[in-house]
């Protein structure tokens, strides 16, 4: 059967599935998704004659919120405890089909396992699994030679793995959609590595210094106690930090930051910015409507802010919100990118990013 694997966030697994639905509808492709509840996992499955292949090549998982990652699935095998290597090996010669040329294989787990023996199994098996594939002409001679796929394997236990592929130029940038990233301990607060993981997801990586360097200006709404002021100014930047609560002392001590006391949807710069930053827990429609209005009155050229789902309705109200943003910035005769991400540091919110262009 036809499939594709998604990751999401555990818990966010039908607003995954129906921004699948959604987005290959838009594309004239209709399918049905099954989700496995609390596993941020969710299964696509196109209805024929279109196959997962075509789902692949037609949506860009670039426009995707809720979807971290995916893969197109070539199938499931059992693993004998006695030869799982050649279990993966016999079942992808007997596939009866093609697939695009891999270099490396990419091993997965869901992303709250809590079973360390299959967490360091899984670690172990990359290597002989690559052997083996390679030996059987199931993977290229070279790790390092170009190739338009990678051989993924999904396993969910000891005992069963789903075999399938990523294109390489529509799969996430990291493995499942998620940076690995570590916390100083000079940090605020742990919201920090959101607006770090939202400039790894957002900026083209050979780029960054062109959007975060050069001694920029910022403005960080809602900023206590300074994660993302102090994000902001790791980058060189002066910053402008609003909010009535108080700010870090050793932030504020670098003298690259002006702590003014005032509620974030109100205040204005006396002139533009490069960055605004928005972190405030509110209605989302709100903060939506707040930053259309930063790029209408052009106070800034890039924003990055969050926007607070409610519980229920999740998927419902980020599709108000990017109709909010999209007309309201198309209304104003702005030229913009906008891009918007369920991020692993994010939690019951989503995270956008605004680009002023043209």
């Amino acid at each position: 059967m036809e499939q594709i694997l998604v990751f999401c966030r555990p818990g966010f697994e039908t607003e995954a599935g129906r921004e699948m639905t959604d987005s290959a509808a838009e594309k004239g492709i209709f399918g049905y998704f099954e989700p496995e509840t609390d596993r941020g996992l969710v299964r696509f499955h196109p209805a024929a004659p279109d196959t997962a292949d075509e789902v692949m090549a037609r949506l860009d998982l670039d426009n995707l919120v809720f979807v971290r990652d995916w893969i197109v699935v070539l199938g499931e095998f059992r693993l004998p405890d006695a030869d799982r290597v050649g279990a993966i090996i016999d079942g992808l010669k007997g596939l009866g089909r093609g697939y695009p040329g891999c270099a490396r294989v990419e091993i997965r787990l869901s992303e709250n396992n809590s079973d360390r023996d299959l967490g360091n199994f899984a670690r172990k098996l990359v290597s002989p699994l690559s052997r083996g594939l390679r030996g059987a002409g199931l993977l290229r001679t070279d790790q390092n030679a170009p190739a338009p796929a990678r051989l993924e394997v999904f396993l969910s236990d000891f005992s069963s793995a789903v075999v399938g592929f990523s294109l390489v130029d529509n799969r996430a940038r990291y493995v499942g959609g998620i940076p690995r990233l570590r916390l100083p301990a000079s940090a605020p607060s742990r919201s920090a590595l959101k607006l770090e993981e939202a400039w790894k997801v957002f900026l083209p990586a050979e780029q960054e210094l062109d959007y975060l360097g050069g001694g920029k200006k910022a403005v960080d709404l809602g900023a206590a106690p300074g994660g993302w002021t102090w994000q902001l100014v790791r980058q060189g930047m002066m910053v402008t930090a609003v909010d009535n609560g108080p700010m870090n002392p050793e932030l504020m001590a670098t003298g690259q930051v002006e702590h003014v006391e005032a509620d974030g949807y109100g205040w204005r710069p006396k002139r533009g910015i490069d960055w605004m930053v928005c972190d405030i827990v509110d209605q989302p429609r709100k903060t939506a409507n707040l930053a259309v209005s930063w790029f209408g009155e052009g106070l800034c050229r890039f924003a990055v802010f969050n926007l607070k789902l409610p519980m229920k309705k999740r998927y419902d109200e980020w599709l108000i919100c990017r109709d909010i943003l999209v007309n309201g910035l198309s209304e104003a005769g702005i030229g913009f990118r906008l891009k918007a991400r369920h991020l692993y540091h994010d939690r019951e919110e989503i995270t956008c990013f605004i680009e002023r262009t043209g």
